[in-house]
């Protein structure tokens, strides 16, 4: 039986062929950021020297400036200083839930966390991403939500255009780019549904 002819591995591993995006064309013109360009360097600036300096249990501080700059947050919620917020404007936070160290929500479109979540440290919330069909490179938005009680565990990468169920929880490094239903533990990259959460009585 002749052999399949196999990838040249020349061609594959390439460099030098001719781009064919072409990033000079680029327009994100339509995308609303929600705020004024002055604004949102206001919110960084404050972000970048307020968020750091303040000690590690103050989250009514950094709650307030979130709030300040139209952030949605719930009571008893709490927020780590190395936390970072793109625009806080888009973003609602239910009550009692954990947002952990180095945490990003990168709100370009609308980020929901409900009551009594935890999002565990290093782990990145993207409501944006880019059309890998289109030779201009289009900037493609969707929104993140998050039920109740989820647990994010650390590390994770959340999709633009994802859903978590209530109660659900995402395995440390896990690559979440599909839904995950109510109350399943999952984990993997691509996350998966493993079992059903249950509770100790």
């Amino acid at each position: 039986m002749p052999e399949s002819p196999q990838p040249s591995t020349e061609l594959l591993l390439r460099q030098d062929e001719p781009a064919q995006v072409d990033l000079r064309c680029y327009d994100q013109s339509w995308f609303d950021r929600g705020r004024s360009g002055w604004y949102i360097l206001l919110w960084w600036l404050v972000q970048a020297i307020a968020f750091p300096l303040t000690p590690h249990s103050f989250h009514i501080a950094r709650i307030f400036l979130l709030r300040l700059f139209g952030a949605r947050i719930g009571q008893g919620v709490s927020i780590r200083p190395t936390a970072r917020f793109t625009y806080p404007w888009k973003v609602d936070i239910g009550d009692y839930s954990w947002i952990g160290d180095d945490v990003v929500l990168y709100s370009l479109d609308k980020i929901t966390i409900g009551e009594h979540c935890v999002i565990s440290q290093k782990s990145y919330l993207c409501t944006g991403s880019h059309d890998l069909h289109d030779p201009a490179f289009g900037l493609k938005t969707a929104a993140i939500a998050i039920g109740n009680g989820a647990w994010v565990a650390a590390d994770c990468f959340i999709a633009p255009g994802v859903q978590i169920g209530a109660n659900a929880v995402i395995g440390a490094r896990s690559n979440v780019l599909s839904n995950i239903p109510n109350q399943q533990v999952c984990w993997g990259s691509p996350c998966r549904p493993r079992y059903f959460r249950t509770y100790a009585q």
